[in-house]
């Protein structure tokens, strides 16, 4: 009895997608970092600074923010 096997390279997309989306995954999470950052800097600011660059100081806060960037 023979068997006989073949390979369409479905597998390979698949991997593909596994690792782009882990990609993706891994830009949003340091671009939210990096954003809690700056929000943490722009919270140290005065409040008539933050409106002449167009920042509402309660909406940063809901944002959240982190004192170090790792």
């Amino acid at each position: 009895m023979a068997m006989t096997t073949t390979f369409t390279g479905a597998g390979r997309s698949t991997s593909t997608g596994l690792v782009r989306r882990a990609f993706d995954r891994m830009i949003d999470a340091r671009s939210k970092q990096a954003r809690r950052y700056v929000n943490g800097y722009l919270l140290s600011l005065d409040d008539a600074t933050l409106a002449a660059h167009g920042y509402d100081r309660a909406e940063l806060e809901r944002e959240g923010s982190s004192p170090i960037i790792f």
